[in-house]
């Protein structure tokens, strides 16, 4: 199941990060040990897997230097179910709110969408099959009658000529070629398309969780008779809708649950955001103080390991591994409740964004903002490069205004090269057509930021 990893180690991992998060190394070296532990746990002695549990991450820093990124990343190298929730909407037991299952559940429809996906890819040639077929029928009905497609047709039950069959069996295969070679796209055929079935039951009683409401919904909503639709669409049209649903006919419903609920239980990665937000900043008190160690209890059972029912199935958290990370600004990890605290045993301080940090990861990340930038322009025939001395001074004045107003780390870039580029963004096509070239140079930089600079009231600035 985790064969996509096994080809990598720890350092190639961090290799990988690498080429979209500059520095933390410490992070991004204890993120590719959990990762490899993985694929380690799954080939480790039988009798040992179920007692090796994962070791869950705690990264401390400012916002914006990378934390989320670094979770986000690690998932799709590890082509994990990856869910991001904030800590700051649940709510305990009893309240309205989220509940901390939710999570769970999140977890587990992110892995059944990424298996759904992977099985269809699997089946797209046969679904492609049939898809012909079905366009062929409503643009040639074939004369017996008989189709294997939702179209409606009319076809005459008398005896025809032999003949008859062979001119249309002709004709068919004409049209069949057709078809493939893309020469009928534009052409309009009426089909008959599946509609999402909603059985507009409301559930209302005490006692209903979110998980019982969904798996009751789901079960009216199965007992309910599929309906379908007719559409006049194009050829290109029909073949997408078509595509889709008929790969959804070849694939086993029951074995993607059960290999979701297996990828999700053995690979799943929850990050667990702003859990600073939920620690006590004093050990006395009520009121919010309360309720923020109350989602700290309902969390623990979740990242301890326990069953959690979903409408895909019980699912046993015993394997996720957790990564949950905060600012810790007010409150210190030492206000987590102790249980929680020994949940997370590897700790990683993210160490705040430099001048030159801003630097590199103006120039180097293969998703680099600036890159973003010339991709933009590129759309409208415009080249758009930049000098190393202008890369330079965006890097000194998103740190200046860091430094001075509020700390937000690399986001801030996004505000700086907001500004600096809004101009040629407005004036592109009209003033500014295709074919031309900008360079962005330290003289553009400090002419379009100098204000940022002089004004000391940076609030409108601030993200």
């Amino acid at each position: 199941m985790l064969n996509n990893i096994a080809s990598l180690t720890p350092a190639q991992i961090v290799a990988e990060l690498d080429k979209y998060i500059i520095g933390q190394k410490d992070a991004k070296r204890n993120v590719a040990i959990a990762l490899r532990n993985r694929w380690r746990r799954m080939n480790a002695d039988e009798n040992m897997q179920r007692e090796i549990v994962p070791n869950n991450i705690l990264m401390i820093g400012a916002t914006g230097v990378g934390k989320t990124e670094i979770a986000r990343r690690l998932a799709k190298i590890a082509d994990a179910p990856f869910t991001k929730v904030e800590a700051s909407k649940f709510t305990e037991v009893g309240y309205v709110g989220r509940d901390v299952e939710s999570m769970v559940r999140d977890l587990v429809e992110q892995s059944v969408n990424m298996v759904k996906t992977r099985k269809k890819e699997e089946v797209k040639q046969k679904a492609a099959e049939v898809v012909e077929d079905i366009i062929l029928d409503a643009l040639i009905p074939p004369i017996q009658g008989k189709t294997n497609s939702p179209v409606s047709t009319t076809v005459d039950s008398g005896t025809m000529p032999e003949n008859d069959f062979e001119l249309n069996e002709r004709t068919r295969e004409r049209f069949r070629e057709k078809i493939r070679n893309g020469e009928l796209e534009d052409r309009k055929i009426e089909i008959r398309v599946s509609q999402n079935s909603n059985s507009g039951v409301g559930i209302m009683g005490p006692g209903i969780d979110e998980a019982s409401m969904m798996n009751i919904q789901e079960m009216i909503s199965g007992m309910m008779p599929k309906k379908t639709k007719k559409r006049k669409v194009t050829i290109a049209e029909a073949r997408k809708l078509l595509l889709e649903e008929e790969a959804s006919k070849l694939i086993d419903m029951d074995e993607v649950k059960e290999e979701a609920i297996f990828k999700a239980e053995n690979s799943g990665v929850i990050f667990i955001d702003e859990i600073d937000k939920v620690a006590s900043s004093s050990k006395k008190g009520g009121g919010p103080d309360v309720s923020r160690e109350g989602v700290q209890r309902d969390l623990l059972p979740i990242v301890e390991g326990s069953a959690v029912n979903t409408k895909y199935g019980i699912i046993n958290t015993d394997h996720i591994l957790f990564i949950a990370a905060g600012a810790f600004h007010v409150a210190k990890p030492s206000d987590l409740i102790p249980e929680l605290q020994g949940r997370f045993p590897i700790r990683v301080e993210l160490d705040s964004l430099t001048k030159d940090d801003f630097y590199q990861i103006l120039k180097f990340p293969k998703n680099a903002l600036t890159k973003q930038y010339v991709a933009l322009l590129s759309a409208e025939g415009v080249e758009l490069t930049y000098n190393d001395e202008a890369l330079e001074e965006i890097a000194s004045i998103a740190f200046e205004v860091n430094s001075e107003v509020e700390n937000i780390g690399a986001r801030r870039l996004h505000t700086v090269m907001s500004r600096l580029l809004n101009d040629i963004l407005f004036d592109v096509p009209d003033k500014i057509g295709a074919n031309a070239h900008i360079v962005v140079t330290r003289e553009m930089v400090q002419e379009k930021l100098s204000d940022m600079v002089r004004n000391r009231d940076l609030s409108q600035y601030i993200l």
